[in-house]
């Protein structure tokens, strides 16, 4: 009885080896094939990695390339618009007083407005034959009005105001030959002035039309 006992207790210690052995097997397998997968992850993380910085340097070339342009069209903006005081250059935005263009409360462009848009666009087509074509440029007209609101049937409010004085103008550049797809018209109403103060000066600063040459 006790050699059944003892021949049975083998058989089964061999038969939790065997299955241990195979666990082990199947745990090695496993493993080669995490380390495998680790691997190529690793080599595909490397390859996007380089592939980021190709495209970011790509970008920046296309960025810098679109500065040297910009730089290039507000030289010449000063050129034909005259170096006035009252025309400035604040970062990359050539910013040019509404009142130079509009008269008060209007989106109607004033006899002076559309001959200084007139040197604009001719300024802007002669540029843009010379930007090569791979640029993806964007002239962004944006119109910003002071702080004080404004409620008629046209214009409900300074968004109004501001959004259509730089539709004005897009429409302007439109008909003088700029392709639409280059122009892009945008209203801020009062919300971005350049001058927090409360007075005449103030209010004279931040009425105004920016004009920006970037980047889609």
């Amino acid at each position: 009885m006790q050699t059944e006992l003892s021949a049975k207790s083998a058989a089964q210690v061999e038969l939790l080896n065997r299955q241990l052995a195979a666990v082990r097997q199947q745990l090695a397998e496993i493993s080669e094939a995490l380390e495998i997968v680790r691997s190529e992850n690793v080599s595909k993380d490397v390859q996007i990695e380089n592939l980021g910085k190709e495209l970011n340097l790509a970008l920046a070339n296309r960025v810098n390339q679109l500065a040297k342009y910009r730089s290039e069209f507000f030289g010449r903006l000063r050129d034909v618009l005259g170096n006035r005081e009252d025309i400035q250059i604040v970062g990359d935005r050539f910013v040019v007083p509404s009142g130079l263009l509009f008269p008060s409360a209007s989106d109607e462009l004033s006899a002076s407005g559309e001959a200084q848009l007139s040197r604009l666009a001719s300024t802007l087509a002669e540029l843009s034959s010379e930007i090569p074509s791979d640029i993806d440029w964007v002239l962004r007209i944006d119109g910003h009005t002071d702080k004080r609101p404004i409620s008629t049937a046209r214009f409900p409010s300074n968004w109004e105001l501001s959004t259509a004085r730089a539709i004005a103008i897009v429409k302007y550049l439109v008909a003088h030959g700029i392709p639409a797809d280059h122009l892009s018209a945008n209203g801020f109403g009062e919300f971005q002035p350049l001058d927090p103060a409360d007075n005449e000066v103030a209010y004279a600063r931040n009425r105004r039309i920016e004009i920006q040459l970037t980047n889609r």
